[in-house]
């Protein structure tokens, strides 16, 4: 099993630069798991594509009925927000270091990672990507430059 962030989740579900990696890496492993504020991280997404008019609403309809057909049926790991997640990633802001640049929700997905023994975290974010290694973890982007 190998755990995304929500970027490289989303890219499966769209077709833009890097999607074509993403999807034979998915298909390459037998599961991937993701934090779950990955659903509505997701969510998030499609609607910015739609107001930006890079879907239309029928792309964006078809798009969010498959995304919720792959929830119904367990297409993805979604790993557990617990209060012990968020505790602990509000330790991590506390000790990390001020020249570190951390969202909110890249530090659940990293702390998840972490505490569900993940090693490595695939993202093309650089900000996630940068902070990685300060939750111990090895970040992976298979999107070429």
């Amino acid at each position: 099993m190998i755990c995304f962030d929500s970027t490289y989740v989303a890219k499966v579900y769209l077709s833009e630069r890097g999607s074509a990696e993403v999807r034979a890496e998915v298909l390459r492993d037998a599961e991937v798991a993701c934090c779950a504020i990955g659903q509505i991280e997701l969510a998030s997404v499609l609607h910015r594509k739609l107001r930006e008019g890079a879907l239309d609403a029928a792309g964006f309809q078809a798009v969010f009925r498959q995304f919720e057909h792959d929830l119904g049926h367990n297409v993805w790991t979604w790993l557990p927000i617990t209060p012990a997640l968020l505790e602990k990633s509000r330790a991590a802001f506390r000790a990390l270091l001020p020249t570190v640049y951390l969202r909110a929700n890249d530090a659940l997905h990293l702390v998840c990672a972490r505490e569900n023994g993940f090693k490595e975290i695939y993202s093309n974010d650089r900000h996630l990507l940068a902070a990685a290694p300060h939750f111990g973890l090895k970040a992976i982007n298979i999107i070429p430059p």
